[in-house]
């Protein structure tokens, strides 16, 4: 029993912090994929939910999309970790994302007693966005290229009303990372980039990226290298010194853009962990990688809450 007071003792200022604000939780193709990460997941996001924080739910399911490209016989193109979407990748994307896997993560949520609402950011106009024009992407092999992604948006503008209205109502918004543009056509948008936006754009307390990784390491070999806490500078160190490349790059980039937007604080956590998201959240040692602002920064530097 005493065991029990202290930890409600604990959490209790997590639980004042935490309560009606906004979290966007992106989670992986990769925890997607396994039937006991999702379960784990979605049960973690009922008790948010049920502790007052508003949820927002973004996923995307690059190695769903990878693997059925493959069994059409086609290898798909990811270059910087961004995928090239031409016209049958796109059909793929639209099938995979807002069909199998966005009713996958739907269905779960509904077994753990959740209040969730599929959808994809073309509903009602949530996500606009414009067609990419060819850019110059430096690879993880450092080389320079000017890369045409094809079907590859660059979003313009949320529609924060539309989420706004679900979360007053007690619903949690499960969105996969499509957005059309100004002319209804669809687009693939990356996923961090995608939960990013929405995260700003709802000015959101929290943006936590569920990954198959423990965070960003030092040494990707070696879970012992874990970074707990990092701000922009040291992010473009670890970018600069080749330790951060690939999709956690991109997910490391997409936290400092979120600080820097007004998102006090950034997360990346494995998604396969058990209770990693509630640890992440109500412990001051956490078990993942947080990224913050210079203002935050300073915030958690003279508060015992981490």
């Amino acid at each position: 029993m005493n065991g029990q007071v202290q930890l409600v003792r604990r959490i209790s200022p997590y639980i004042h912090l935490y309560l009606n604000k906004t979290f966007v939780v992106k989670t992986g193709g990769a925890v997607l994929a396994s039937p006991k990460a999702l379960d784990g997941v979605v049960e973690q996001c009922r008790v948010l939910s049920e502790l007052g924080v508003r949820l927002i739910l973004v996923h995307g399911g690059g190695p769903q999309v990878t693997e059925w490209s493959r069994r059409l016989g086609m290898e798909p193109t990811i270059i910087g970790g961004r995928r090239v979407t031409d016209d049958v990748s796109l059909e793929l994307v639209v099938m995979v994302l807002a069909g199998k896997l966005n009713a996958t993560f739907v269905s779960a949520l509904l077994r753990a007693k959740a209040r969730p609402i599929g959808m994809t950011g073309m509903d009602a106009g949530l996500v606009v966005a414009s067609k990419r024009p060819p850019l110059a992407v430096r690879g993880d092999d450092g080389v320079e290229r000017v890369v045409d992604f094809g079907h590859v948006g660059d979003i313009q503008t949320v529609n924060r009303g539309i989420l706004d209205a679900l979360l007053e109502k007690g619903y949690i918004p499960v969105v996969s990372s499509l957005a059309a543009d100004v002319d209804g056509r669809p687009l693939n948008v990356n996923a961090d980039i995608f939960a990013e936006s929405l995260a700003v754009a709802c000015g959101a307390e929290k943006l936590i990226f569920l990954t198959d990784q423990p965070g960003i390491l030092r040494d990707r070999s070696d879970p012992a290298t874990l970074v707990h806490f990092a701000d922009a500078g040291d992010v473009k160190e670890l970018i600069d010194s080749g330790k951060l490349v690939g999709g956690m790059k991109l997910k490391a980039e997409a936290c400092v853009r979120a600080a820097a937007g007004g998102v006090k604080r950034t997360h990346i956590v494995d998604g396969a962990t058990p209770d990693s998201l509630l640890v992440e959240l109500f412990t001051g040692e956490g078990c993942g990688t947080m990224i913050v602002g210079e203002k935050e920064k300073k915030v958690y530097q003279e508060t015992e809450l981490a």
